[in-house]
Formats: structure tokens, sequence, C-alpha cells
């Protein structure tokens, strides 16, 4: 790097081919990537004689600043320690105190045993506490990014940020098994402002989001060697970037977004690896990377999926952590890859439900009711349906819940058959023809339309103008659905929007209305579950993917536009014939409020988790919430017996019930 940098200056004709683009060290086994773009300059005074300045060496450099007490600093790194993963002792053989009053430059050892030199930079400008490394012949201080082992596979580009907010392909990498290495900075340079209320929180994205800079895939090879980069970054990341959010990496998708599962429909790009159970479970679909991901590394706070018929439930279910498919329309899809503009939504996927709610009010903005600083007035009914029987460990579980959250509402359940109001209450003209009927083909004909006009044809077109008119790889999944929708009259769209609208309309009106007081919001809450605590192996060969008809308690979101969250509540244990052991699968539960009452989701969440009734899900496989429901092998295949007729029933969109879910 120095010797670009000099080059750089003596030629400035080819600075652009020459520019650098940062370096990667190693400091005490842990892997680090120097930022390429300059943070400031230390004053030569401020270096110790130890240090030669005329050495191509980078020396590790603490800086702390907001005046903190020289007498201070041992609390301090201890506290450093304790909360972020990049900073290390190792970093502090230099500390800069920034404007520390009282403060003598010194030599002294703390705690951990390292020698230090403490300067004091008494007229010190602005720069964020943290590790950085130092370039001692030039002076200059460059930010460092802690390089991590993307070993589950989510993700397909690692990024940084540049300062003119395009973003650029990380060029570092970390020893790995065919794997990225991702980079993700210092927790301490960032803090979090009414401003900036996602300051430092690392987040993945959907491959299907534009980022100005990124080529993106959309989970096909062809498209991501087509395309040029994206010019501009979707809105919907924006508003993020905006609030303070890291963007780290973007992250697998089935390809198109269309449901897929791993072995066999997973052609472009190897299905990332749940962490959950035995760790060879599928991470369901489309937003499949962003599942994975944030249940497997502790490192990344936040996923950006989308949801069109299940595609961040369905990885949120499986992978044991709260996710969210929004009520339709809160945010600009500009800049997004479609699947079906009718019901295509941005989400997220997350451990945390703190950053869940910060991070909805900051994509959504004014479109967002947050419940955050005020008493809120839960709904007063909870509706349970399709739970499984109280003689499964699900079944129970899930009960249980709805009892434990009907207790903190001071209100009562009740089990609710959509399939038998609609028959005695829906509307005249529609009430005798069953749901499964009316709707079985909306679904298939919404995505397969819009996204054959808006997507396969212009892609094709522009594929064939390159390649002397040859026709791109596509995936089994979106090629079958594809073949489908173009077998099929036009006039199956409209009729398809109708059914839709119908439905929502007689839903929101009559099932799960707004209600009159603003502090409530929802009349009701509606309790399902799509996430049952099944082994779905991605190493077992299944039936070719087909067209996803059919009606299921997760269309009721998708038809309604009404927002349907994912709580993660349990975890059963069962056993594995890959380990030899019992392993823990999580479970979960869905919930459904009036659509625009979004903010009632993560504030509920975060009034569960402090009364112990939610708890914050952990990273990998082993006791993700701290406790198992444990129960034999012969209750297990006892409990199977019972609940693969439950799921067959249920007629999930795209579920494939031999061990499978895709949705998407």
């Amino acid at each position: 790097m120095q010797f670009l940098a000099l080059i750089t200056l003596a030629l400035p004709a080819v600075a652009e081919l020459l520019r650098p683009s940062g370096i990667s060290v190693s400091l005490n086994g842990t892997n680090y990537f120097l930022s390429p773009s300059l943070q400031q300059t230390l004053p030569k005074s401020l270096i110790p004689a130890t240090i030669a300045t005329d050495s191509l060496v980078f020396v590790p450099v603490t800086i702390v600043g907001k005046k903190t007490a020289q007498k201070d600093l041992s609390k301090v790194f201890s506290s450093w320690a304790q909360k972020d993963d990049v900073w290390q002792p190792a970093f502090s053989e230099l500390v800069v105190l920034l404007k520390s009053p009282g403060c003598k430059s010194t030599t002294t050892t703390f705690k951990d045993g390292i020698k230090s030199a403490v300067s004091c930079w008494n007229k010190a400008p602005e720069i964020p506490s943290g590790p950085y490394f130092l370039d001692p012949y030039r002076g200059s201080l460059h930010q460092v990014y802690r390089l991590y082992d993307d070993f589950s596979g989510s993700f397909l580009e690692s990024l940084i940020q540049s300062p003119d907010g395009t973003f650029q392909t990380l060029p570092a990498h970390a020893p790995g098994s065919s794997s990225l290495s991702i980079g993700v900075p210092s927790r301490l340079y960032f803090t979090r402002t009414k401003e900036k209320p996602l300051a430092g929180v690392r987040v993945g994205v959907k491959d299907l989001y534009d980022l100005k800079g990124v080529k993106s895939s959309r989970g096909n090879r062809a498209w991501y060697n087509l395309y040029p980069a994206a010019n501009k970054t979707a809105p919907a990341i924006q508003n993020l970037i905006d609030a303070g959010a890291v963007v780290v990496g973007t992250q697998k998708l089935s390809q198109f977004a269309n449901g897929e599962n791993p072995t066999a429909d997973w052609v472009s790009y190897l299905a990332p690896f749940n962490p959950r159970g035995d760790g060879y479970q599928g991470p369901s679909s489309s937003s499949s990377g962003a599942g994975a991901s944030i249940a497997t590394y502790p490192w990344l706070d936040l996923a950006v999926g989308s949801d069109t018929g299940g595609s961040i439930r369905g990885p949120a279910g499986v992978s044991g952590v709260f996710g969210n498919r929004p009520t339709h329309g809160l945010v600009s899809l500009d800049n997004v890859m479609p699947l079906s503009p009718k019901m295509d939504t941005a989400g997220f996927l997350t451990r945390d439900p703190e950053i869940w709610a910060a991070a909805q009010a900051a994509m959504y903005k004014k479109n967002y009711t947050t419940f955050s600083k005020e008493k809120v007035k839960f709904p007063r009914t909870i509706y349970t349906a399709g739970f499984p029987a109280n003689d499964t460990p699900e079944g129970a579980m899930l009960r249980q819940f709805a009892n434990d959250l009907a207790d903190f509402l001071a209100t009562n359940v009740t089990e609710y058959n959509i399939s038998q109001h609609w028959a005695s209450a829906g509307p005249k003209s529609v009430r005798n023809t069953p749901l499964t009927e009316l709707l079985n083909v909306t679904y298939a004909a919404l995505i397969t339309k819009q996204q054959i006009a808006l997507v396969k044809e212009p892609f094709f077109r522009d594929y064939a103008a390159t390649h002397d008119g040859r026709t791109p790889y596509v995936d089994p999944a979106p090629s079958a659905r594809w073949a489908w929708g173009e077998s099929q009259p036009d006039a199956i769209l409209n009729e398809a929007i109708r059914n839709k609208t119908i439905f929502m309309d007689w839903f929101n009106h009559d099932v799960l209305p707004k209600d009159k007081d603003s502090q409530r919001c929802s009349s009701s809450i509606l309790l399902y579950t799509q996430g049952p605590g099944i082994f779905s192996r991605r190493d077992v060969y299944l039936d070719p993917p087909s067209v996803p008809f059919g009606w299921s308690l997760s269309r009721i979101s998708i038809f309604s536009e009404a927002p349907d969250s994912v709580y993660p509540i349990g975890e059963v244990s069962q056993f594995s014939d890959i380990t030899g052991r019992n392993e823990s699968l999580p479970v979960s539960v869905n919930l459904l409020v009036a659509r625009g009452c979004d903010g009632l989701v993560p504030r509920l969440a975060q009034d569960l988790v402090g009364l112990g009734l939610l708890k914050i899900p952990k990273t990998g496989g082993i006791n993700m919430l701290n406790g198992v429901w444990e129960h034999s092998i012969s209750e297990t295949n006892t409990w199977c017996s019972r609940f693969i007729p439950f799921l067959q029933k249920l007629d999930y969109e795209d579920l494939v019930f031999t061990t499978h879910i895709a949705l998407g």
C-alpha cells in the first residue's frame, strides 16, 4: 500500500489505476482489514521514539476520546473488551488520549500485561474512539475492520462503504473453507443518537436490493455477469444507512426470490447452511442468507429480507429468530427486484427486538407508528388458529405462550377457524366458494404474471442481445413457475387481483380491523404457527419443484396486506441421524395484527422479553434459547406420526411435506 501510494503521487495520470484499496494484517492471530480511507493524521510529536517513523510496518493504536480521564483507562478498556469484538488489548501499544484534562504522556502497563505508551493530544480534532492502525511514516490513522469467515455460506459479496456513499467489494480474505471474509468495523466508532438510532448496527442485505457501486446476482450467475453495478442505492436501504446502519455485505437468496430447496433447486449458488439442529437443515427461502446469518453470527445484528409469500417468515421460523412481513406498501421498493409488486414487502430478521423496532422505524419512517415510548393498550382479544394438538411438545409450548400472553394482556384466548368464519360471514356473493377454491391460484398467478413481465422478459431479451440469441440458465423452481404463468391467459392476473381484493376488504373489516383507540391500534392478535420444529434435511432428494397453488394461514397476510411477524418461543430436542445425538430445533409463533399496526409487534416482544416470557435467541445450534423442551426418541417418532398429517392439511404455499420448507 505504501508503494502504491508513492507511485500515485509521482504519476497522477494513472492515480485511478493505482488507487490504494486497503491492506490486510493479523494481530495476535486475529485478522483485520485497514480502511483505505484516511481517518486523521497523527502529529509526529505524539509518536513515541520507540516507534520508527521511517518504518513501513503499521502500528496498532487506541484512540480514547470524550475527555476521558487518564486514571480511568483500565476501566474503559475492560468495558470495551466486553462490548466490542474488534478492539483487543494489543491495540493499546500506543494509546492517544484526546482532550483529556490533566493528561501526561507516559509509559504504563495495563492489567493485560501490555506495555503501553500514552500520548496526550490536547488540540485533537473529533476522532471516534476505538482501534486504529497507524502508518508511522505519514502519521495516518486508519480505522479497522475485523475479518470473519462466512462459514455458513450466507453472503454473496463482502462490502465496505466509501465516504461518498458508494460501496466497494472488500478486497481481503482470511483463512476459510471456500467462503468469503466479512469485515465489520469496531462498535466503538459509533454513538447512537436520535438522528442516528442505528449507528454502528451491522446489516446484511438480501441481494435483490440495489446498492450503489455493487453488482447484483438476484440469485442467478448469468444475471450477475450481464448487468453492471447499480448506480443508486434502493431507498429502503438508504433509509437505514441514513439512520447510521453499516452494510457489511449482500446475502444469498433463492433465485429471483422464488421458493427453492437446498438439494437440486439451488443450481447457480449453494444454499446457505442453517445452524440449528445438526447444522445440515434447510434455511427456507427466499431470504435464506438473511435467516442463516442471523442464526449463525453473533457479530451480525440485522438482516434485510423481503417477503412476498413467506420469504422472511419461513427463514425466521426455521432459524429461531424474530422476523416481520410488514403492512404492504410501507416503504418504496424502487431499485428492488420484484416478485409481485402486489405482494412484495421489505422486512427484517434479527435476534434483538430493540434493534428490530429501531430498524422498522428507520426504514418505514412516517408510515410506521412506533409505540416505543408510551404505555401501550395492547389488543384485548387473542385468537389462535391451526395450532398442533396439546399432546405434542410444540402444541403444548404454543398454547402455553398463548395463555401467558393472555395473562399479560388480561384477556382470554379464543380458537379461530377462518374457513368456517368465511363460510358463515364472508361476502354474500362468494361465501359459498371456499377460500381453498377462491384463492387457490391467486398467489401463483400474481407472482408468475408479474415477474415474467418485469424480470424474465427483459432479462432474456438483454441476454440474447449480448449472447448471439442464446437464453440464460434459470433454476428449476422459477423455470417451472414461469412456464405455468406463460401457459395461462392474461385475464388470470386481473382475476387474481380481484379475488385478493375481496379477501383483503373482508378480512380487514370483519376479522382484524383497527381499534378505534389509536394507542391500542389493533382490535385483536391472531396467532398461528408455520415453524413446527421438525428436521428438514438439506441432503434429501425431492420431487421437482411445482407451481405454488393453494391456501394456508401463512397467506392471510399476503392477501390482506396486514403485518405478520415471527417470534421464537422455544425449542425441542430431536434425534439426528447425522450427529447421532439429540439436537435442538426452534419453535416459533406467527402474530398477525391489524394493517398499519406494525409498531405493536416489536414493542410487545420487548415487553415479553422484559417479563421473561420470550428470550433473546443465541447463535448456533445448541440451546439457542437456554431451555430445551426434551423428549425421548420414542416420543419423537410418535409426535412425527401425528404432526405430518397436520402439516399436510395446512398446504403452505411452497411447503414440501417430505421435510423441506421453501417459501417465496
